[in-house]
């Protein structure tokens, strides 16, 4: 059984899943980051891929990302930084990225080493989901990954149904369809969740976009399985001289 679904199968609530950008603060950071985040008591960590032209990243992941290009992340610098990880890191670990880069590195030779590493599963929003049908979807298959959608509120039921039918692992609730980092009214958003429970969806659900502290993290909790923080993550290491130290703090306030 995959790491994401033994998590939801022990833990139905609470989940705290972080995003990290692989390659940031500095280049040799991507497993520190992740083995802190774990110690620290994450569940799950979302690992960005970095991309010169992200579609739904804010301004402060878009910084990162370019930090880390400009500190010389590329996605075999990332597989190489992987290999042996899981020696040290245990949670569930996902890719998140687009098409372009992972294409250039070649699609199945990109789940090949995601699966190597191993990675538990993937996340690339510019991915449609007739091509996922047709084309990837059984590629990620084949590898034992799995692949996570989003959904906002502006997606129709019809679509949620379908889209919750593909992905494996759990569904991604965007909480509003503008890019990370963005205060949310956290009513609507607890509306939008509410609407999802109410259609008994396959998949276990995460919240993520706009969920920055305590509080938020707490209200996204009432309403899915978990949440996923980003930004407001990625800001406590902006100007860390010490990187462990600010990622258990940050943990610390949200979980205490």
């Amino acid at each position: 059984m995959n790491r994401i679904n033994e998590l939801f199968k022990r833990k139905k609530d609470g989940i705290l899943n972080v995003y990290c950008t692989a390659g940031y603060p500095q280049l040799e950071s991507t497993v520190p980051v992740m083995k802190a985040l774990q110690d620290s008591g994450v569940d799950m960590i979302e690992l960005g891929m970095p991309y010169s032209d992200p579609l739904a990243d804010g301004p402060v992941i878009q910084a990162s990302s370019t930090k880390a290009l400009a500190n010389g992340m590329t996605i075999a610098t990332l597989f190489e930084q992987l290999r042996g990880f899981r020696q040290q890191v245990y949670v569930p670990v996902i890719l998140m990225g687009y098409m372009n880069p992972v294409m250039q590195y070649g699609f199945e030779r990109f789940c090949q080493h995601a699966a190597d590493a191993p990675i538990d599963g993937l996340i690339l929003p510019d991915l449609p989901e007739y091509e996922f049908e047709t084309e990837y979807g059984p590629i990620m298959q084949r590898y034992g990954l799995n692949f996570i959608f989003l959904v906002t509120p502006e997606t129709s039921e019809e679509r949620i149904r379908k889209l919750d039918s593909l992905s494996t692992g759990f569904l991604y609730a965007v909480s509003s369809s503008s890019t990370t980092g963005k205060d949310k009214d956290m009513n609507a958003v607890n509306n939008f969740l509410q609407r999802l429970q109410k259609m008994n969806l396959k998949n276990p659900v995460l919240v993520g976009f706009g969920i920055k502290d305590k509080p938020t993290f707490q209200q996204a909790c009432q309403a899915a399985n978990g949440a996923i923080i980003g930004t407001a993550f990625i800001k406590a290491l902006e100007d860390a001289t010490d990187v462990e130290g600010a990622t258990k703090k940050f943990i610390t306030d949200i979980k205490s």
